[in-house]
């Protein structure tokens, strides 16, 4: 195996204006630039500018959507363990199992990489839309676990809106790296394979299964607090208002950052798990 220096160099460059002009927009802290050039070098540099680009599909429409109808969001932002601006947490949890597949890519061309990657940044995609999106469901959410009515934002709550935007957010991620690999292996004089719209399901499936995990460790496992003075739950140790929270349920260790994580792996899995049957099945 032999890195490719020029294309390691041309990531590194890429991430820092993406970085650059995440912080420029808000949607990144200073340390959400250091992770998101970190992330960026290792996935553009290792597994190439196509799943570069996917990468940074993923990133270009959260952040958008981050900021859609922001003034409605505002009052839900106390719920929340951060606000959305990305630190490198966040970006580590976002990207990390993603640049650990284009590592394992390097070493190990297996498409499954390429379809686990497409999986995993399915699932973290489906799941910025479902929280960005699903605030704004005209009815309370229902937890995923007893389907009982709670607060908007409150984590394990799932809702139409929200679900249809983990569907659209996953088949989002599915579309442009379906598209971007055709337009890759054109580039390369390469035939098309038929066997390549399987990345459409496997998006969707890596979405979903992304999403829904998230949501049902967001009502079990993740840890979640308690303000007694605004008497609200939250997934901050300190609210907003500078009150010391209290636990009331979860895990002390299983915060929203590695909630995510857990479900970008988990996302990751079942797409290479759908590839593979796919890919079986069609010889």
């Amino acid at each position: 195996m032999t890195l490719n220096i020029p294309r390691i160099l041309g990531g590194l460059l890429i991430s820092g204006l993406i970085g650059w002009a995440g912080y420029r927009k808000e949607s990144l802290s200073a340390s959400g630039v250091l992770g998101a050039i970190v992330i960026g070098t290792l996935i553009f540099g290792l597994g190439g500018w196509v799943w570069g680009l996917v990468l940074i599909a993923f990133f270009v429409s959260s952040s958008f959507l981050s900021h859609y109808r922001q003034a409605d969001k505002e009052g839900l932002a106390e719920k929340f363990a951060k606000g959305h601006r990305r630190d490198l947490g966040q970006a580590l949890a976002n990207g990390g199992w993603g640049a650990v597949l284009a590592v394992l890519y390097t070493f190990l061309p297996n498409q499954l990489f390429w379809a686990a990657f497409v999986g995993t940044m399915a699932a973290v995609n489906a799941d910025t839309w479902a929280t960005e999106l699903g605030v704004l469901n005209p009815t309370p959410p229902r937890l995923i676990t007893t389907g009982q009515r709670v607060p908007v934002g409150s984590s394990g709550g799932i809702s139409i809106l929200g679900t249809l935007a983990a569907l659209g957010g996953g088949l989002f991620i599915g579309v442009v790296a379906l598209a971007l690999g055709g337009v890759a292996s054109l580039w390369q004089h390469l035939p098309l394979h038929w066997t390549d719209l399987w990345l459409i399901p496997v998006a969707i499936v890596g979405g979903l299964a992304g999403s829904f995990f998230d949501s049902l460790l967001g009502a079990t496992a993740q840890a979640i607090y308690y303000c007694d003075a605004c008497q609200k739950e939250t997934e901050r140790t300190i609210h907003r208002c500078g009150t010391q929270t209290r636990q009331i349920r979860g895990w002390h260790w299983l915060d929203n950052d590695r909630v995510n994580l857990l479900s970008s792996v988990v996302g990751g899995l079942a797409a290479a798990l759908v590839a593979w049957a796919g890919w079986a099945l069609g010889g």
